[in-house]
């Protein structure tokens, strides 16, 4: 089926997408669980590197990703310069960060040493709106890349372009082939998105009928393996 992104503005058609068949999206998110298996043994100061990588990557083509923001979803140009620059900044501040929020922690108990460790997840699902189509991304990717996770992403179709953009950042900033994916997919693949044994996480912005929904699927049984 081919998804159609429209230019609020003008009506005009803008691009049509093949939806990624039912058949290939199994194949993408084990790609992704084999990516964050070598991605999670990274270290916090080599994840910065890249993740700043990313912040150059946006800045380099803030325009470029502005006026794709304005045709696709009707955000003027300034805001959608505004929002790149917030995307860049958020992921520098993981770089910064990360390390320092991940510490082991000390706990009290009768061992004679005892701590809470923070261990990554695996490929976090990630459901995005079309309002803030860079902003909403990237404030679940940074964090959750500087920890160590994969991520996919399955955004609203008529921002399939700005995911894609989203996707080629994260190319060009050095991350693991596969490590962040975006779906081409519409909502009928999501249940089968959630409930695949590779995906560990589901983070989604949207309405209170769409997060019920969601929620219900993501704490179903599934009898996942572990993330090793």
């Amino acid at each position: 089926m081919a998804i159609t992104t429209v230019n609020p503005a003008t009506g005009e058609t803008i691009r049509s997408y093949q939806e990624m068949p039912p058949e290939e999206v199994p194949d993408l998110l084990d790609a992704g669980h084999q990516a964050f298996l070598s991605w999670r043994r990274v270290s916090f100061e080599e994840r910065a590197e890249r993740l700043r990588a990313a912040a150059r990557a946006l800045r380099d083509k803030k325009d470029e990703y502005a006026t794709l923001m304005a045709i696709e979803m009707g955000k003027p140009l300034a805001g959608g310069r505004s929002e790149v620059e917030k995307c860049a900044w958020v992921c520098e501040y993981y770089a910064d960060r990360a390390a320092g929020f991940l510490a082991d922690e000390p706990a009290e108990s009768d061992a004679a040493k005892s701590y809470v460790h923070f261990e990554p997840l695996g490929v976090v699902l990630a459901i995005m709106p079309w309002n803030f189509p860079f902003w909403q991304v990237f404030r679940f990717a940074a964090p959750a890349l500087m920890a160590g996770n994969g991520g996919v992403l399955k955004h609203a179709p008529n921002v399939f372009g700005c995911a894609l953009a989203i996707e080629d950042v994260f190319r060009r900033a050095g991350l693991p082939e596969g490590l962040f994916r975006s779906l081409l997919i519409d909502v009928d693949q999501v249940q089968a998105v959630i409930e695949h044994p590779k995906v560990r996480a589901v983070t989604l912005t949207g309405s209170t009928r769409a997060g019920r929904a969601v929620a219900s699927q993501a704490s179903a049984p599934t009898g996942r393996d572990s993330a090793s």
